[in-house]
């Protein structure tokens, strides 16, 4: 690698985190069409995806999710100087973070039945113990996954983006494993075997993964409590611990607000956000974790320009893929809901009412992308106050109106409330930014925006006319009729788009041309 360019490995490291989202984003799918054929949008399923709520907020108060923001820019600079003493504050870090997730996930399991009414306040007392069982079994993963966190920084670090990318296709293999297997012991555990999948998917695939490559590599941990940079390190981590962001929190209100909402309404929200997050983790995290280094490491030379221009070129690049990814995936929505969900205990009424729920939650795609790559230029900069606490206000103003406005008009209210808090965030960060470092990061992406939304316009239309002529008309069962839909729907946008793209986005079908031409890059 030391021949390329760093945009040229920036690139491989987003080919690599790409193949590895895409491939995790398939088994995620798969687990999520296990669930649904087996327990559908009803009780059993909405207590599985509730019980996800106290977990995921342990690892927001730790920042565990943010790791290798926090640590790389100082971790990066104490190698530069002092190896051994680097390795000391690594150590320093991550007994921290093993002695903090053990309390909070003790505490946790310990306050969980409280924790179960508070979380889903519309679930009934017989709900709530079995929430409470849930809960227990899936909170240790915390342990797991924010340590892992630590040494997967530590990968980050070293350009070592591989053995990161298994990872989750680990955590879900177990899942899925977890979910199909254990009820072959018990039939009546129900989705006990799900939960026991994802804290031994967080073991295997989240740290003991990591550990092992990290230790062939010179790992050096050893038992520290003190060190120099732990200010710096909690002075920049401590927003994201207690910002808890519009971000971070709107799958846990579609949790928590959809329980109020009714019955199998957590479900539905979970499965329709599921499909709108597959363009947005394919090609927002590969581009956001694969410049993160590469900006820090101009943050550090204080190379503005190329900052601007790299920042830029992340922005463009993923914008002007994720737009017709976006329209496309919300016209051929309905076949590939019956494709993926539908069977078994998910029926047609539950695919219809999951339809117009993942619609809406497309709507947001290109601020969910721009969100994930400009946080990170934020972060790059040592910034991490300014997105905690525009998030936390966005998340204050919200809860009101998801509690008034949204949850008495039913699912569709709750998942727009979550598509228009997005943006507006979004947009917020972005003024922000133009206001303190100029305009020349987003050059060039409103015109690029408008062009890939007029160029995906006629092959939305007539993939929707397509797709929804195959199911409605075609004497055929269901899920024949979704795939050829799905097909047919496919081939009629890329018709219509291409054409349009290679005349006014030339550059865009280009850029991905030659990446597939260049695979080495």
């Amino acid at each position: 690698m030391g021949f390329l360019t760093s945009r040229q490995r920036m690139g491989a490291a987003a080919l690599i985190l790409a193949a590895s989202t895409l491939l995790s984003r398939l088994m995620g799918l798969i687990r999520d069409k296990v669930i649904s054929w087996q327990f559908g949008a009803g009780s059993e399923a909405d207590l599985y995806f509730a019980a996800f709520v106290v977990p995921d907020i342990i690892n927001y108060l730790l920042a565990g999710g943010f790791m290798s923001i926090t640590i790389i820019p100082l971790l990066a600079r104490r190698f530069e100087e002092d190896s051994q003493d680097a390795w000391r504050f690594f150590s320093c870090v991550f007994c921290w973070m093993l002695a903090g997730s053990l309390l909070l996930t003790l505490a946790g399991m310990l306050a969980a039945p409280l924790l179960a009414r508070l979380t889903a306040p519309g679930f009934s007392p017989e709900q709530w113990q079995r929430l409470t069982f849930f809960m227990r079994i899936i909170l240790p993963a915390q342990v797991f996954f924010l340590c892992g966190a630590c040494l997967t920084a530590l990968l980050y670090l070293r350009r070592q983006f591989t053995v990161p990318a298994l990872a989750p296709l680990v955590y879900n293999g177990c899942i899925i494993l977890g979910g199909v297997l254990l009820p072959l012991v018990g039939p009546d555990l129900g989705m006990t075997g799900y939960c026991v999948g994802v804290t031994a998917g967080a073991a295997l695939g989240a740290f003991a993964l990591p550990l092992w490559v990290a230790t062939r590599n010179g790992l050096c941990l050893r038992p520290v409590w003190q060190h120099a940079l732990m200010g710096r390190f909690l002075i920049t981590a401590l927003p994201l611990m207690l910002g808890q962001t519009i971000i971070m929190l709107d799958e846990q209100f579609l949790r928590v607000f959809g329980s109020l909402v009714g019955d199998g309404v957590v479900s539905l929200l979970n499965y329709a956000r599921r499909i709108a997050q597959v363009p947005i983790g394919l090609m927002g995290q590969a581009a956001a974790v694969a410049s993160f280094p590469f900006l820090v490491s101009l943050v550090t030379r204080d190379d503005r320009d190329g900052f601007d221009q790299t920042l830029n070129t992340a922005l463009r690049t993923s914008l002007g893929l994720i737009i017709p990814c976006a329209f496309w995936l919300t016209a051929v929505a309905w076949p590939v809901l019956t494709v993926i969900f539908q069977g078994g205990r998910f029926g047609t009424e539950e695919t219809l009412a999951t339809l117009p729920l993942t619609r809406i939650m497309l709507a947001p795609a290109a601020f969910w992308l721009v969100y994930m790559v400009l946080v990170r230029a934020y972060y790059a900069h040592g910034d991490t106050l300014t997105p905690a606490v525009t998030g936390t206000i966005m998340t204050l103003l919200c809860l009101p109106l998801y509690y008034w406005l949204a949850v008495p008009q039913g699912a569709l209210a709750v998942a727009a409330l979550s598509s228009i808090s997005i943006s507006l965030y979004v947009i917020w960060l972005m003024l922000i930014w133009r206001r303190r470092h100029g305009t020349k990061a987003f050059y060039g992406l409103g015109l690029l925006a408008l062009r890939g939304v007029l160029c995906s316009l006629p092959g939305t239309a007539a993939a929707w006319w397509v797709s929804d002529l195959c199911l409605r008309q075609l004497p055929w069962p269901p899920l024949a009729a979704a795939a050829l839909g799905l097909v047919c729907s496919s081939l009629a946008f890329a018709l219509c788009f291409l054409p349009l793209a290679w005349r006014y986005m030339p550059f865009m079908l280009r850029a991905v041309l030659k990446r597939f031409r260049r695979p080495g890059t």
